[in-house]
C-alpha cells in the first residue's frame, strides 16, 4: 500500500507535551485539518456537513515506528505495563493514530476543515477523513478494559489576569483545557519543577501543586 497525507493538522499546540492523550478531553481546543492538491476541492468535501463529527487517521509523525510489544500507559501511572494492542499508545509497529472530533465549521473553497478537540500536534500527517455515523460507531456499554478501574484526576487551573491577558478568550479556555488534563508524565510529581507547553505561539511555563497547575509565565 502506497500511503500519502490528504492533509496536514493545523494546531496551537506544538510538539508532544501538551497534546491531549485522547481527542475530546480539551473539547475548546480548536484546529484545522488543511487537505492537500487534489483533495482541497469541494467535491471531496461535499455533503460533509450533513455530520457533526468525523475520524481522523493520522500519523503518529514525531515518534515514528516501534518493535515494543508492550506500553505503559499513563492512566496506569506510568510504571505497569500492558500489551501494545490494549493501549493507544503512540508507540506501535504502524504508528498510526485514530481520533474522533468534532466538526465546527467547514471553508470547502479553502479546503480546510475547521474542527474541535484534537489531539493531534501541529503539522502532523492526516491520511484519511470517514464520518463518524452513531449507529455504527457508538457504543455506550461497551467495557474499556483497564480505563474502567482507573479514575483520571483533573487539575485545577490557575491563570494570573497578567498572563490571561495576553491570550484570546478561546486561547484561555483551550489552554486551561489543556493544563487541567495534566501533561506532565505521570512518573513525575515535583511542586518545584517548572514545565514548559508550546502553545499558540508562546511557551507557556507552568508548576503543579497540590493538583492545581498554575501558570508561571508566558514567553
Amino acid at each position: 500500500m502506497d500511503i500519502r497525507p490528504i492533509a496536514f493538522f493545523k494546531s496551537p499546540v506544538e510538539g508532544k507535551f501538551g497534546v491531549p492523550r485522547q481527542s475530546g478531553v480539551a473539547p475548546d481546543l480548536r484546529g484545522e485539518v488543511r487537505l492537500v492538491a487534489p483533495y482541497d476541492s469541494p467535491d471531496a468535501l461535499r455533503g460533509l456537513e450533513g455530520f457533526d463529527f468525523i475520524w481522523l487517521i493520522w500519523e503518529f509523525s514525531l515518534n515514528g515506528p516501534s518493535a515494543n510489544l508492550t506500553v505503559r500507559p499513563p492512566r496506569l501511572g506510568g510504571n505497569e505495563r500492558v500489551g501494545v494492542f490494549a493501549s493507544r499508545s503512540p508507540f506501535r509497529p504502524n504508528p498510526l493514530g485514530l481520533s474522533c472530533v468534532k466538526i465546527d465549521t467547514i471553508d470547502a473553497d479553502q479546503g480546510i476543515i475547521h474542527v474541535l478537540g484534537a489531539d493531534l500536534a501541529d503539522g502532523t500527517p492526516v491520511f484519511d477523513i470517514k464520518p463518524y455515523v452513531a449507529y455504527a460507531d457508538c457504543h455506550p456499554d461497551a467495557r474499556s478494559g483497564f480505563v474502567d478501574g482507573k479514575g483520571w484526576s483533573t487539575l485545577e487551573t490557575v491563570v494570573p489576569d497578567a498572563v490571561a491577558a495576553r491570550l484570546s478568550d478561546d486561547e484561555l479556555q483551550a489552554l486551561r483545557q489543556l493544563l487541567s488534563c495534566d501533561p506532565r508524565p505521570q512518573y513525575l510529581d515535583d511542586p518545584e519543577r517548572e514545565y514548559g507547553l508550546t502553545f499558540a505561539g508562546r511557551n507557556v511555563r507552568f508548576k503543579v501543586c497540590d493538583g492545581v497547575a498554575k501558570v508561571t509565565e508566558i514567553e
